[in-house]
């Protein structure tokens, strides 16, 4: 739920080492502070804020764009939100977002392995993961130049849905 560097994750991790008595109470303490903060709506992020307005700003630049009939423009930066969204939810549950090459250099994951490794990881269900990777067929149609490939009204479907995708699995 917090990811691994999460103070409540990071305490549990430190104070729970065993099945002692002494520390399943210090563990049981823990949790139940966690609850109550996801009950208070307390455990909303400086980060998370900042990435909730900046996706709303490009969100409605997109919309923008697709209104004055620049539907390739707008697909690209919907989609651009979307994968930083999946990225930040990697980041989120402890999902490393870079692979090695052979060579052992770190590149960045596909959007598309982020998709499929955060529906592995329960983040959210396969219907979830098959509806953002149509999401990022389309940007990747746009950013590739395959104009004809889709409309201006999927375009319209593809912004409601990452728009709710975003309401409905937040950082």
């Amino acid at each position: 739920m917090f990811g691994v560097e999460h103070a409540y994750s990071e305490q549990f991790a430190k104070r729970v080492t065993s099945t002692r008595q002494d520390h399943a109470i210090e563990g049981q303490s823990i949790l139940r502070a966690a609850r109550e903060d996801l009950a208070g709506g307390h455990l909303v992020t400086v980060k998370a804020l900042v990435a909730a307005d900046l996706f709303a700003n490009f969100l409605d630049m997109a919309y923008y764009l697709l209104a004055e009939g620049y539907k390739d423009a707008s697909a690209v930066m919907i989609g651009s939100v979307l994968e930083e969204h999946l990225r930040q939810l990697c980041h989120k549950h402890g999902i490393p977002v870079e692979v090695p090459t052979p060579k052992g250099k770190l590149v960045p994951k596909k959007a598309d392995v982020m998709n499929a490794d955060l529906t592995k990881a329960g983040v959210y269900t396969s219907i979830d993961q098959k509806a953002a990777t149509g999401w990022l067929a389309l940007r990747n149609s746009a950013a590739h130049g395959e104009y004809d490939e889709y409309s201006a009204d999927q375009i319209r479907l593809m912004q409601q849905g990452v728009v709710g995708f975003l309401a409905r699995i937040p950082l």
